[in-house]
Order: structure tokens, then C-alpha cells, then sequence
């Protein structure tokens, strides 16, 4: 047994391995005794297990596989079923072992037998449950199947299917209750009476016309005028809020380093073919950006979320349906935002190790604005941080709503271009994450001379403590050891 385990074991069973050591055997006798009968049996030993070698590769058995994932996508820390359909569709016959192959982090590859004992209409059904705690996009699959000829002999392993991709988002947290709303209400609607262009209809009644129905009649208003007068209906507006999402590696990583893991420095997570450079502290943003979505839209707050410099935020996010789309509506829209959030990372250049050294890389998306790429002559290659491009699309929309910053670390200079964009919402609120947040006085000063209610938090406070902390007086809680619901901890 010892010898059959070093043998390949993807060509022949042992059976197939035991009959070429006896076809050996044989036509070893067969030369020293001279047997021509030996002879013949030895060749056939030798032969058969190869002809079934080359039959199986040839008329191999031809599968077709259906996955489902239940709930798709599911948030972090969530369970989600995975639904298996195999059938064949090729000719041969007989069993099957198959499995299903799964990212490291999801444990040991769930295995089975082709046909299954429940097996209907030649097709086998499978259930699994897997569970992620970080947010990304996961390749799972392809499912692959080892069978074997009819004799038993020879073994064929074969990918049948492709794999499907998994896509985690990440989880909300509940925010408290705030005045962000301001005028507006917290409820998100606003009964808007006076129109842009005034006109004749803009008053609270107006004369009956053909087609009116009778319960807009307003009786009171008919007498006075001696007509029959209807009640004009009012216009209802839908808030806005714009977020603007910070995701620059400058401004989040703490050096030039490409650690494996989500701590303070950033770092490359694998995610079986797809890499996403992120760190410990934008996986907190990504956090607070999808609590504070889902918190607006609850309160039917039509969403905007733009980056640092005016564009989409998830312009360059591999797990965007919409990368150029920057509004969002309704439980769909919320849909949206979290799928984006899913594969999200930092962009602009960084730092790889090479050779134990550190060179820049240029990493996907526009650069941060403290490294922006330059042109030959010199000349900066892409739009700053908090430029006239942002000004632009925040005054299009100016006074509609509150505007939320989620921000990184970001220098004087930038908080002095930020700070006048306060005037563009009903209100603005920055949260700033990073690991010391003591450094930041002078910058949220300055964002508080602007008008924005500012506050410099650490990864280890949660998303609900810092957006609780703008209606609060009260300094905020003291840093925990626990990492928020879905702050993308590897498993």
C-alpha cells in the first residue's frame, strides 16, 4: 500500500496500478520460461488498463451544473446557502465523486457523490451553507468530478463548470436618531406649496375643471367665491443627501508597506484572483458609508455619493453594476450601494515590495491628491482633492439636503478647500477615521469654521458612536477592542 500511495493517483485506480504490476510480472515469467501463452496474458494485462485509460479521455461523461446562492449578495457575517443542481448530459453512466472548490477562507471543499441517493430526472441535487466576514467578491467553484472507467482501471478528473462569484457586502450598523434633516423633517418629505414658476395654480384652491374628482371639492372656498372650487394639490419633494466617500490609499494607509492583513497599515487581501488593497481603517469607511446610506433611505432620502474629487465613488469598484452612476433611490438604489461597497478599495498610487525594497505602483483609479501622477512636462496628470469639480457638483444640488463626508486623513490644506462646501447642504457633518485622531484638531477647526460639525474618530469606536456624537455635547466613548459588525475581519 505504501508503494501505491506514490504512485500517481489521477491515471489508474489501484486496481488499474495492480493489473500493470501483474502484466509486468507475467512478462517478466513469460521471458524467463519461455511461455508464449504468459506471453499473451501479460499482454493483455498491460493493455487493458491503458486502452481504458484512452477510452475515458476520449468519450469522457459530459455534466451540466446549476449554482444558486441564497440570499445573493449577502452581507458579512450573514449565512448563505448554496443551491446545487448536476446533471448529465453526455453519454456514460456510472458514479461519480465530485467537489466543489472554495476559497481558503470558507474551510475544508464540500465533496459528494454523482448520482445522489435523491437523485430525480437525472439530475442530483446538493445543498452548503458558507459564511464570510469580510466583504469582497469570492470565486466559488468550479465543481470538478473524478470517474472511472467501467472496469474500474483508469481515473479522469475534469473541471465541469466555471464557478460562479459570491459577492459579500458589507453590513450595516443601526445609527441613532439625529437633526440632520434640519427643515425638512426626519421623516425625509417635504410638502413644497410654492413652486419655482409661480403660477395661477399656486394656491391652496383653485376653480373645478372637467375631470376633477368630487372629493378635492372644497366646500368652503365655493361659497366664498360663488363657484365651485377644488383643492389644490400639493407637490411633494424628495430630500437629497450627498456622501462624499474619502478612498485614497494616502490618506488611509500609515506607510509604504504591503502587509497581508486589515491593521493600521494597507494591504493587499487576496480574494482568489481578485486583490483588493484596503486597510483597517477604510474598512471602517466602508462600514459607516453603507450605515449612513441605509440610515437616509429608511428615511426616504434620495442618495448621492461622490468621491474626493467630484466623480462617482464607485466609479473604479470591480463589484459596481453602475460604475458611472452617483444617484441612488429607493430599496433598489440601497441594493446598488451595497454591491458597489462589496469590492470597493483604496486607489491612487502605491508601494510594492520588491527585491526587500519599496517602488511606487500605480494602483487602480485616479491618485490621491497629496500623490498625484504627473505628466512628462511636469504638469499635475488628474484633477485634486476637493477642487472646483467637487464645488460644481455639490452647488447643483445646493441646499436639497445634508451632506455627509467620510473621510480619511486629510491635511490643512485640504480642510481649508473643504471647509466652504458647508454651505452647499441644509447641513454637513465630516467624520474623519484614522489611527491617532488627536492629530486632527487644527483640521477639524477649520471644517467647524465652515460650518460643518466635524469629528476625528479611531476604527476601534463604532460607526454609531461617531454619527451619535453630532447631536451630543458628551466626548465619545473610549476605544474598544472589538472591530464593528462587518468592518471586514478576515476569517
Amino acid at each position: 500500500m505504501a508503494l501505491l500511495d506514490r504512485l500517481p493517483q489521477h491515471l489508474f485506480t489501484a486496481r488499474g496500478w495492480g493489473m500493470l504490476a501483474a502484466g509486468g510480472f507475467t512478462l517478466a515469467a513469460a521471458q524467463i520460461m519461455g511461455r508464449r501463452d504468459l506471453l499473451t496474458l501479460s499482454i493483455l494485462l498491460l493493455v487493458l488498463p491503458l486502452v481504458s485509460l484512452a477510452g475515458i479521455r476520449l468519450v469522457k461523461p459530459r455534466f451540466r451544473v446549476y449554482r444558486e446562492f441564497h440570499p445573493s449578495p449577502v452581507e458579512t457575517s450573514s449565512p448563505t446557502t448554496v443551491r446545487l443542481a448536476v446533471a448529465r448530459t453526455g453519454a456514460g453512466s456510472g458514479r461519480a465523486s465530485m467537489e466543489e472548490r472554495l476559497p481558503a477562507r470558507f474551510g475544508s471543499s464540500p465533496s459528494f457523490r454523482f448520482p445522489s441517493r435523491t437523485a430525480s430526472g437525472g439530475t442530483s441535487r446538493y445543498e452548503y451553507h458558507l459564511r464570510s466576514e469580510q466583504r469582497g467578491q469570492f470565486r466559488i467553484g468550479p465543481v470538478t468530478a473524478e470517474f472511472t472507467d467501467p472496469f474500474g482501471l483508469s481515473l479522469h478528473r475534469q473541471s465541469i463548470d466555471d464557478g460562479d462569484t459570491l459577492t459579500v457586502t458589507p453590513a450595516a450598523v443601526v445609527l441613532p436618531a439625529t437633526g440632520l434633516a434640519g427643515a425638512r423633517g426626519n421623516d425625509g418629505v417635504t410638502a413644497t406649496r410654492t413652486r419655482a414658476n409661480p403660477s395661477d395654480d399656486d394656491v391652496m384652491t383653485r376653480e373645478y375643471r372637467h375631470g376633477d374628482p368630487m372629493r378635492r371639492v372644497h366646500w368652503a372656498a365655493t361659497a366664498r367665491h360663488g363657484s365651485l372650487m377644488v383643492r389644490q394639490e400639493e407637490s411633494v419633494t424628495t430630500p437629497e443627501a450627498t456622501i462624499i466617500l474619502d478612498h485614497r490609499f494616502g490618506a488611509f494607509s500609515s506607510g509604504s508597506t504591503t502587509a497581508g492583513g486589515l491593521g493600521g497599515q494597507a494591504g493587499q487581501a487576496s480574494q482568489d484572483g481578485h486583490s483588493m488593497l484596503t486597510s483597517r481603517t477604510f474598512e471602517w469607511s466602508v462600514v459607516a458609508a453603507m450605515s449612513i446610506s441605509a440610515h437616509l433611505a429608511e428615511r426616504n432620502y434620495g442618495l448621492r455619493i461622490l468621491d474626493v474629487r467630484g466623480e462617482p465613488a464607485f466609479l473604479h469598484s470591480p463589484s459596481a453594476p453602475e460604475p458611472e452612476s452617483e444617484e441612488y433611490g429607493g430599496a433598489s438604489g440601497l441594493q446598488s450601494i451595497a454591491e458597489s461597497l462589496a469590492a470597493i478599495q483604496l486607489t491612487g498610487p502605491h508601494h510594492v515590495r520588491t527585491n526587500g525594497r519599496f517602488r511606487p505602483s500605480a494602483g487602480p483609479g485616479s491618485a490621491p491628491a497629496l500623490l498625484r501622477p504627473r505628466s512628462r512636462n511636469g504638469q499635475d496628470a488628474g484633477p485634486a482633492a476637493f477642487d472646483d469639480r467637487l464645488m460644481d457638483k455639490l452647488s447643483a444640488h445646493r441646499m436639497r439636503g445634508p451632506l455627509i463626508a467620510v473621510l480619511g486623513r486629510i491635511s490643512p490644506e485640504e480642510a481649508i478647500a473643504l471647509a466652504p462646501a458647508a454651505s452647499y447642504g441644509t447641513n454637513a457633518f465630516a467624520v474623519i477615521v484614522a489611527e491617532k485622531p488627536d492629530d486632527f484638531s487644527p483640521v477639524l477647526e477649520t471644517l467647524r469654521q465652515g460650518g460643518w460639525r466635524a469629528v476625528a474618530v479611531p476604527a476601534s469606536v463604532g460607526p454609531a458612536a461617531a454619527w451619535g456624537s453630532f447631536d451630543q455635547d458628551v466626548p465619545l466613548p473610549a476605544p474598544s477592542g472589538d472591530a464593528s459588525r462587518g468592518a471586514g475581519v478576515v476569517r
